[in-house]
């Protein structure tokens, strides 16, 4: 059966050399091209990155830039899977405590880079490092009597996970910061807390006999007082119950 050819993105991505011989690398451009569009985007957000701010930054034509990258959602693709760090690695650790790291780590890495919460449903991985994560995680789980669709089932519910968390995050705190803003300039004083924040308006929004259980939730102070939206303790705990899912489906098949 005759295998379909690599589409020009995944082929560049794994430095399968598809185009003409001639004149220099495309892999070794594209590293530099990448690296600028990555840049930009550490700095401006997406919304800087487009093809002629990435070609002014690598001093070429932007029509040039064309010949290493077919187009801006190709661009996308590189850099979401460049802007990926290593995956943390297995050393040996039991499935539970290496999958607690890794879903924990893939959070932090979006937390770190918010830009790529934008591009984390825009095409599957298949780029080395992002099916470098999911290769380890598939690993980890490797010893339990799951099957690979299993396997594969739970590391995208983890990655889902810390991609959710990470979202809420970033939101509470570029709420906070524009909150801050408006604070420092109407009373002098920048000092926010995103979860308190949050928590005093939800208590005197909510009427407590149309929103009974989430009021009780918010006067006893369940929301905690984290300076972000999501702190280690909240992350950890619905970590827990899908980690507790996962160890009840193995005993289940065990």
């Amino acid at each position: 059966m005759t295998k379909r050819a690599l589409p020009p993105v995944v082929a560049r991505m794994w430095g399968r050399d598809t185009g003409s011989r001639h004149g220099p690398r495309p892999s070794l451009d594209l590293a530099r091209i990448i690296d600028a569009a990555i840049g930009i985007a550490d700095r401006e957000g997406l919304a800087g990155v487009r093809m002629s701010s990435v070609a002014a930054q690598v001093g070429m034509a932007t029509m040039s830039l064309y010949r290493y990258v077919g187009s801006k959602d190709e661009l996308l693709t590189v850099m979401a899977d460049a802007a990926t760090p290593e995956p943390p690695t297995l050393d040996g650790r039991p499935w539970r405590v290496y999958l607690a790291a890794w879903t924990q780590a893939n959070r932090d890495f979006l937390v770190d880079r918010p830009w790529l919460l934008s591009l984390a449903h825009h095409t599957p991985p298949t780029g080395p490092r992002t099916l470098r994560w999911l290769d380890r995680a598939l690993t980890a789980l490797a010893p339990t009597e799951l099957d690979l669709g299993q396997r594969i089932n739970i590391a995208s519910t983890l990655t889902g996970y810390a991609t959710t968390q990470a979202t809420l995050s970033h939101s509470m705190i570029t709420a906070a910061a524009a909150t801050a803003t408006a604070t420092t300039s109407a009373a002098g004083d920048g000092s926010i807390t995103g979860l308190a924040d949050y928590g005093d308006i939800l208590d005197q929004v909510l009427d407590p006999e149309d929103y009974p259980e989430l009021t009780a939730a918010v006067r006893s102070h369940a929301f905690g007082t984290a300076e972000k939206w999501i702190d280690d303790a909240d992350f950890t705990f619905g970590l827990d119950l899908l980690l507790d899912g996962i160890e009840t489906l193995i005993t289940r098949r065990g």
